[in-house]
């Protein structure tokens, strides 16, 4: 899940400039929508992950600049920039990058101590 976050705050970033898409129109930045998902019980403990449901384009204002030498200028000479909040996205990427980072070393931990079990029945 944090690596799509990363991903997706990656895309935010490289766009946040795009004022002309292929779909047409400025980027609008994108976000993620995750959801519990009950994986399987084991022992009486319920083991949860997290999926995605939808990668989804944030509805809020473009940002509107008056430049009318741009080519993607509208008549009265202002252009339509991506909703792309650099400060937000460079906090949301440490953030994400600090869950990720977090989550691989849980994993690696838990690996470990299975690897640590299974030469312990071995014995």
């Amino acid at each position: 899940a944090q690596r799509l976050r990363l991903d997706l705050i990656s895309s935010n970033i490289a766009n946040a400039t795009t004022t002309r898409t292929p779909e047409g129109g400025p980027y609008r930045r994108k976000v993620p929508v995750f959801a519990e998902d009950l994986k399987q019980t084991l022992g009486g403990s319920t083991l949860n992950g997290v999926r995605v449901l939808a990668i989804v384009e944030d509805q809020t204002p473009l940002r509107l600049v008056y430049d009318p030498s741009h080519p993607d200028a509208n008549e009265e000479g202002y252009v339509y920039y991506p909703n792309v909040n650099m400060v937000n996205e460079m906090v949301n990427l440490m953030e994400a990058g600090r869950a990720y980072e977090a989550n691989v070393t849980a994993f690696n931990t838990a690996k470990e101590m299975f690897k640590a079990a299974l030469s312990i029945g071995k014995s």
